[in-house]
């Protein structure tokens, strides 16, 4: 069997560790305290965006020199909010979904091409947002709802003032004394990938099931976390064009997904409060933590699971 086949076989599917305990789902009640202060108390003001006519690949860059996961897109002239540029765009563009169409269709699979497009091919149109007198329960409900990790926040005229994220919400509300610990809000069952899966797999379980991240494990043991902004940096540090030859997109794509990972790999294990999840998390500036037990990985819990803890608490 081909080295890719065998990584597509195992590249989804789904790891069922339950560890020595019966974790059962967790059902949170949807509360969630008020909080004092406007949104712009807890938003970044002075934020970065790019205009819809900027190219792709300036844009990916952009966002990997700044370490963004999203980047607003505005008019130039008036800065009025015009789409959002995401990490789940760029997995999507690279071959996850429909904005692959871009690449394989309009410019043939040529890679090079299709990079220097504008950003508004591919940028989310009419993103969901937040009034700059919103509060932060108004973010938490936003982010809890839909399920995503950033919300721009436009005046009145819809010009742009600030990005409310989950990390920012999680800073506030993980002030606060919890008496959960990792395995009450951690995800689990997970859905993993493998180290020799390759990368064109991996963008199209990452769109299919809005996954930031997956775990990537061999024989039941974690090799590491691939997430999406890890291939966004591959495309926007521009490693990419150093692999292509004929500027066919598959000759990146094609690739095994342990390339893209790298760095420390830091876990949890399930006893650990969330406050000290939720601390380590802020202060390594990571998105989530694998949770092992007996070696083995049992779970994920992720900035969004915290958030919707807190909030619940």
């Amino acid at each position: 069997m081909h080295q890719n086949d065998r990584g597509i076989k195992q590249g989804d599917r789904l790891l069922k560790m339950q560890g020595k305990l019966d974790r059962g789902p967790v059902e949170f009640k949807s509360h969630i305290t008020a909080q004092e202060g406007e949104i712009m108390a807890i938003a970044t003001q002075d934020v970065v965006s790019a205009p819809p006519t900027r190219t792709i690949i300036a844009a990916v860059g952009q966002m990997t020199t700044c370490g963004f996961r999203r980047l607003p897109i505005t008019d130039a002239g008036t800065c009025k909010l015009r789409g959002i540029l995401t990490s789940g765009d760029i997995i999507n563009f690279m071959g996850g979904g429909d904005k692959y169409q871009l690449v394989r269709v309009r410019h043939d699979s040529n890679l090079l091409a299709a990079v220097n497009e504008s950003v508004r091919t591919i940028m989310t149109p009419k993103p969901e947002t937040l009034q700059n007198d919103a509060r932060i329960r108004d973010a938490v409900d936003t982010i809890l709802k839909k399920k995503i990790g950033g919300l721009p926040i436009v005046d009145k005229e819809g010009i742009l003032c600030g990005m409310v994220t989950e990390r920012d919400v999680l800073r506030v509300l993980g002030a606060g004394r919890s008496t959960l610990n990792v395995e009450d809000v951690m995800s689990s069952p997970l859905r993993v990938t493998a180290p020799d899966c390759p990368i064109s797999s991996v963008t199209r379980d990452m769109t299919k099931y809005r996954f930031r991240r997956l775990p990537v494990v061999c024989d039941d043991i974690l090799y590491g976390i691939v997430t999406a902004t890890d291939i966004m940096r591959y495309l926007g540090s521009r490693e990419v064009f150093t692999r292509l030859e004929t500027g066919n997109v598959a000759e990146v794509t094609a690739l095994p997904v342990r390339t893209l990972i790298a760095g420390e790999l830091r876990t949890t294990t399930p006893e650990k409060n969330i406050n000290e999840a939720a601390r380590e998390m802020l202060e390594k500036n990571i998105g989530a933590l694998p949770v092992i037990e007996d070696s083995r990985l049992i779970g994920l819990v992720t900035e969004f699971d915290l958030v919707r803890a807190f909030a619940a608490g």
